[in-house]
């Protein structure tokens, strides 16, 4: 399939989805055509791979020895690096920030961005972290100033260890943690074990325009909707609890589309 298409990357996916059905979510991540057999024990990954060589055979479907690489503990997939103890973030990618000098110039705040972009799901509140390069983008600021040069220190230093990240458990609660600020709202999804909680996702988002008006709660509800919207697969497949440290007042009158998000967070905490 000529991947020049414009549709070439969607069909190509749903063919995947549709010779893979039987193994996928149980012994088979695949994305494009990236794919992954994973297993937990060596004898049993020898059945997983010879189904999965099976089902390519059935289907015609031609791989390249070069690119396969087989028995691995640890590797790169999808970008982030992942393990028997769960998914890191790669480390050439926090290597070229942890590298770059204070940013001289728009297009380097630019370069500086989508490098941060490209770790979010391991940055905790990264839009408030960022904020101060993003207000010389949006021409708040006008050239690098103190506040931006200590961000970019405190970045730098959270990068140093950035957190593990898990995968949830099949048919087991999640939960999501809500945060809103002036300027900002972030979510992290995470899963509970006794008195243990493995992050799973963080998102956050700098607010902009009417946003930034916004009351506490209604943060709270657009940090809510851009999650479900992120995290969608997630929301689909597990329960999810939402949990807030900001609950609203009691008595306070509500519009009726805040009221069941209001009694929810109230509830989980």
């Amino acid at each position: 399939m000529p991947f020049g298409l414009k549709n070439a990357g969607a069909t190509y996916q749903c063919m995947i989805d549709t010779v893979f059905k039987n193994q996928r979510g149980r012994n088979i991540k695949a994305y494009v055509d990236d794919v992954q057999i994973k297993t937990k024990c060596v004898k049993q990954h020898i059945e997983d791979l010879r189904e999965t060589l099976d089902t390519c055979r059935t289907y015609n479907i031609k791989l390249n020895p070069l690119k396969s690489i087989f028995g691995l503990s640890y590797g790169k997939f999808l970008g982030h690096m992942v393990s028997a103890r769960g998914i890191e973030a790669n480390p050439k990618k926090i290597q070229a920030i942890q590298e770059m000098k204070p940013p001289q110039t728009v297009q380097d705040i630019q370069k500086l961005n989508e490098r941060v972009t490209a770790l979010s799901r391991f940055i905790s509140k990264s839009g408030e972290r960022c904020l101060p390069f993003f207000k010389i983008l949006r021409g708040e600021n006008q050239a690098w100033n103190e506040d931006c040069a200590k961000a970019f220190q405190s970045l730098k230093e959270y990068l140093l260890s950035p957190p593990l990240l898990f995968a949830p458990v099949q048919d087991k609660d999640l939960f999501l943690y809500l945060s809103a600020t002036d300027n900002s709202v972030s979510a992290v999804l995470v899963r509970k074990e006794a008195v243990r909680q493995y992050p799973i996702h963080y998102i956050s988002h700098i607010l902009h325009g009417a946003e930034v008006r916004y009351p506490p709660l209604e943060k709270l509800s657009f940090a809510l909707i851009s999650a479900a919207r992120r995290l969608r697969h997630y929301f689909q497949a597990h329960p999810i609890k939402v949990m807030t440290d900001q609950p609203p007042p009691e008595n306070t009158p509500l519009p009726r589309n805040l009221r069941k998000v209001a009694k929810v967070g109230s509830r989980a905490l």
